[in-house]
């Protein structure tokens, strides 16, 4: 086995048409953060990106994105916003994780959300979750019918705000793929303005992400696309959302909507109207994340698909100096994510402390 680690701006497009066909051979690959669209946007925005190319004689058998950063600390690539994290690879195929880093030139590898089915680096997980998955496989007219029967409060109340907003505001209609870049805009604009309130770090504050968004935006392929989806209400845009997909699979990202409207809950509207057009493009399902405290991915989900987070290590000096620095980090945040109160206070204390910096902004 040959492993050759590479920017991913050199893989040629053999490498490309190999990693697509090892997505297609595995479906829990599918993912569009396991693109190689993805891979090659991130190493346009990053300098830190890198991808171990993992070779047999009848060519490759793997493909390992990931960042390497000084002191030979590696984290997934994108980690602070992919939903999806892992090696592609061909069925069957075998890896040794320590050789893997070792070739790659880390000591470390952390990853947040790791697909199933990763032997390899199971050893290393230190929590598992579950990302909320909407099954669309037989239609939208059957995940309803789930949903009446799951969350029928909730799908109640939802269609209720629906028709009152149309009735409030105006006609209601539904765009799957916007091309606007002034929309797109305004949908990062109110998603930043929804982080502050919730006292969480602003995805689009960082001038890579923005870049990265607006080049996944611009491709729109049968196999991969960065559709923005936007909600309007006689005409005015009250709810949006830009994800990912694959041929297969729609990837919740960013949602946010108009606050004026947040009485209507628009974005519980616009994630129904969203898996209508998805089921209607022949997509099978919509993966939402991580559910974690989360009562609207709850209520939408239909099952949940494992991910999970941990730190690949080698045995040196090293990986034990890091993992003596990280270890009570993380052993914290765990003990927090077991405990619903302590989560819970967690989570209205930074919303405090979004409000009172919102406050303090406008004096």
């Amino acid at each position: 086995m040959k492993i050759d680690v590479i920017r991913p701006g050199e893989l040629g497009k053999a490498e490309i048409d190999a990693w697509r066909e090892m997505q297609h051979a595995t479906p829990r690959l599918g993912n569009p953060f396991l693109s190689p669209e993805f891979t090659v946007a991130m190493g346009e925005v990053c300098a830190e990106a890198r991808v171990a190319v993992v070779s047999e004689q009848d060519g490759p058998v793997g493909f390992f994105p990931f960042e390497r950063h000084p002191g030979g600390v590696g984290t997934a690539l994108g980690a602070w916003v992919s939903l999806c994290q892992g090696v592609v690879h061909a069925p069957g195929a075998e890896f040794d994780a320590e050789a893997l880093l070792r070739a790659c030139g880390l000591h470390v590898w952390e990853f947040g959300c790791m697909v199933d089915g990763q032997k390899w680096f199971q050893p290393f997980e230190v929590l598992r979750q579950e990302a909320v998955v909407l099954d669309l496989v037989d239609g939208y007219a059957a995940y309803l019918d789930g949903l009446r029967e799951r969350s029928p409060k909730f799908l109640k109340s939802t269609l209720y705000k629906e028709r009152k907003l149309g009735r409030d505001a105006g006609e209601l209609t539904f765009d799957f793929a916007v091309r606007d870049e002034e929309q797109f805009r305004l949908l990062r604009s109110w998603k930043s303005a929804q982080y502050q309130r919730m006292g969480r770090p602003d995805r689009f504050g960082r001038a890579w992400v923005v870049e990265l968004a607006e080049r996944l935006h611009a491709i729109d392929t049968p196999d991969f696309a960065g559709p923005l989806s936007m909600l309007y209400c006689d005409g005015k845009p009250v709810a949006g959302h830009f994800g990912l997909r694959s041929d297969t699979i729609l990837i919740g990202w960013f949602p946010a909507y108009d606050p004026e409207f947040a009485k209507y809950s628009p974005g519980l509207i616009q994630h129904l109207r969203m898996a209508e057009a998805a089921a209607a493009a022949g997509l099978r399902s919509m993966d939402l994340g991580i559910g974690t405290g989360s009562e609207y991915k709850d209520a939408l989900r239909s099952r949940g698909e494992p991910v999970s987070e941990g730190c690949v290590r080698r045995r040196s000096a090293g990986a034990a100096a890091y993992w003596l620095r990280r270890t009570p980090v993380r052993r914290a945040r765990q003990f927090i994510l077991d405990s619903p109160a302590l989560y819970g206070a967690a989570d209205r204390a930074m919303k405090r402390y979004g409000n009172l910096r919102a406050r303090l902004k406008t004096r």
